[in-house]
């Protein structure tokens, strides 16, 4: 038993090796019989000249520091980042440095109004109060300078202020002008055609003179527009006066006297009065003169009379 176990091992590794030399003669064959490769030579790349370095051209140097590797540190160079911080501080110092500018130069300072359209007052008087002399250009406001103006002088009817660059200011005022020459109390002031009354600032010819015995009514507002001064009289009261002078006797001021209205000392010896309507001016002296030819063709010297009703006249005898 053993032996034929062992017979057959034997003949088992035989048959292996027989196996393994029928594979290496089989490789063999195939070897000896593989096609021979063609080869081809590849095409030489051709030679590009060699630049010659320019004169400015810099040269590149390498360098090999004796270093060790471990030792070697890159060096990173953090690039800036220009942030919505960096643009904001860039914006206010502008705006800082702007502001220090305006405030400081002394070519946006102004020295002082421009002032056209003026007969009465003077640039002087208008620059004084106004107040800008020395002032940045940037803190006046033309609406404040122009109420300022108005509320000072009553004889400006109207105004308009400008600001420019770098430091003009011009002023041009539209002005009442004097109608009468009203006289009270010792003193007297000139009333416009609207009846506003303001500050004389010389003689005057060619106005139209009253002599008030006592004060006119007291006038209520000037309309929508508050800076109006309050007139001093009404324009009817103007008015009328303007329709009495042509009959007024020369040299002769006019009177007033609060209830009997307009008038004036006759020069053949009393007084009349007209009141103080204008609507029926002209009716009024037809009746003064018809009642003076009445009185004088009948020998009646009267002290007084009064056609503010032309309907109903009436004179007085004494005063």
């Amino acid at each position: 038993m053993n032996e034929n176990k062992e017979l057959t091992r034997s003949e088992m590794v035989r048959l292996r090796r027989e196996q393994e030399r029928a594979k290496q003669m089989e490789r063999a064959a195939k070897e000896a019989t593989r096609p021979v490769p063609v080869t081809t030579r590849a095409r030489p790349e051709p030679v590009k000249p060699k630049r010659k370095p320019s004169q400015n051209a810099r040269r590149r140097f390498q360098i090999a520091l004796p270093v060790a590797r471990d030792d070697v540190r890159s060096i990173n160079i953090p690039r800036p980042r220009f942030g919505w911080r960096l643009l904001s501080f860039f914006i206010a110092a502008s705006i800082g440095t702007a502001l220090y500018l305006a405030f400081n130069l002394p070519v946006l300072r102004v020295a002082e109004a421009q002032v056209t359209g003026n007969q009465i007052l003077s640039a002087a008087e208008v620059n004084s109060v106004m107040d800008i002399a020395g002032q940045p250009i940037f803190l006046l406001t033309p609406s404040e300078l122009e109420t300022r103006l108005r509320l000072n002088y009553p004889e400006i009817a109207s105004v308009k202020v400008s600001v420019s660059l770098p430091n003009l200011v011009t002023v041009n005022v539209t002005e009442r002008q004097p109608l009468i020459r009203w006289e009270q109390g010792g003193g007297y002031t000139w009333i416009a055609e609207d009846g506003v009354a303001f500050k004389p600032r010389s003689e005057m010819s060619g106005l139209i003179p009253v002599l008030a015995l006592t004060a006119p009514p007291a006038e209520g507002g000037s309309g929508s527009d508050p800076l109006t001064p309050t007139p001093f009289i009404s324009t009817e009261m103007v008015q009328a006066l303007q329709g009495l002078v042509p009959h007024v006797p020369a040299g002769v001021p006019i009177l007033y006297e609060a209830g009997m209205g307009f008038g004036w000392n006759d020069p053949r010896g009393w007084r009349v009065y007209f009141g103080t309507s204008a609507s029926d001016v002209e009716l009024k002296i037809r009746v003064y003169e018809a009642m003076v030819n009445s009185l004088t063709q009948r020998g009646i010297r009267p002290a007084m009379i009064n056609v503010t009703y032309p309907t109903a006249p009436y004179y007085r005898m004494t005063q």
